[in-house]
């Protein structure tokens, strides 16, 4: 199964299982345990860790290897957002809510409100900003208890350069919500400030046709990996995690950055400043690692800066897309 969800951001270059028919859309993409596309051979679990950073417990003590377990979360998310979405205010959607969602579930954010009737509320008011809007899942991921969300807000499913970006991030306990974060940004409009072609959704990157599927232990070796490289650049201005961990060629999907690692070796060497983050929670699955920062000094309440999504292959990060909510 795969899902995407965001809404409107600060940019990286800035800051230095079946269609859910007519409700959420499937669109093409590469979904939560899809192979891993790898033009080499796939490089020993223990060996794929950055040098610098670290991944910690990426936000969860749960057992991230436990496959069946991740994949009863994915389809308690799956299917909300396919009951949920369409028309909050329904009967069916505040079934499903309370079917999925608990009582006291806690939400983070500016202005979100707990429990089933909190998220209710976040898709009533995405309906408000977006008229006509459907649910277009472009990825997911379900790793240990956490479950993400990549996807469009959008009134024609069609097109991805309209309706808003949103990443949606969830904690399961015995099959309901618990815990959960969104993040929206609106997508940009026109040509992209980057001269890519590319929209903020789209899956670009093509390797080994015949790669298998990530075992469990190369997903973790992947994902700290991912948590090594982003915090050697974000928090420890390690410009060179660039050389060591990316593809110099890797694809971006934020609307004003560029292609490859130049232009952030050019934002960092120009002496951008902007506060320090580092990843705080992450989850891998398939050949995607999922990253939620904070700055580094934050404290308990203090809010998320980014959802980061990164596609890594045979050893190297590969593709990224983000969604950065306006602060």
């Amino acid at each position: 199964m795969c899902m995407r969800v965001q809404r409107n951001p600060v940019p990286l270059i800035a800051r230095g299982a079946a269609a859910l028919a007519g409700v959420v859309v499937l669109a093409g993409c590469s979904a939560a345990g899809s192979p891993s596309a790898a033009p080499g051979s796939t490089p020993d679990a223990t060996a794929a860790v950055a040098t610098t950073g670290t991944a910690g417990d990426g936000g969860t003590t749960a057992d991230r290897g436990d496959s069946a377990a991740e994949a009863r979360n994915a389809d308690v998310i799956s299917t909300l957002l396919a009951a949920a979405f369409p028309d909050p205010a329904s009967a069916e959607a505040q079934q499903a809510a309370r079917a999925a969602v608990s009582p006291d579930a806690v939400a983070h954010g500016a202005g979100a409100a707990a429990g089933p009737d909190g998220l209710l509320a976040e898709f009533a008011a995405a309906h408000q900003r977006v008229p006509g809007a459907q649910a277009v899942v472009k990825r997911t991921a379900a790793d240990g208890d956490l479950v993400a969300v990549h996807w469009q807000v959008a009134s024609d499913p069609a097109d991805e350069r309209t309706g808003e970006a949103a990443v949606d991030l969830f904690r399961l306990a015995d099959g309901k919500v618990t815990e959960r974060w969104s993040f929206d940004q609106a997508i940009a409009q026109g040509t992209p400030a980057s001269g890519n072609a590319n929209t903020m959704f789209s899956d670009l990157y093509v390797g080994a046709p015949d790669a298998p599927r990530p075992t469990e232990q190369q997903e973790e070796a992947d994902r700290r990996l991912a948590v090594g490289a982003y915090d050697a650049l974000f928090r420890d201005r390690d410009v060179s995690v660039l050389d060591r961990s990316f593809d110099s060629a890797y694809l971006q999907h934020n609307p004003v950055a560029p292609n490859g690692t130049a232009a952030l070796k050019q934002l960092f060497s120009g002496g951008a400043r902007f506060p320090a983050q580092q990843s705080v929670i992450s989850l891998a699955d398939g050949d995607l690692v999922w990253t939620f920062s904070q700055a580094v000094d934050a404290q308990a309440g203090d809010p998320f800066l980014a959802a980061d999504v990164f596609r890594v292959d045979d050893g190297l990060i590969r593709e990224h897309w983000d969604v950065v909510p306006a602060r």
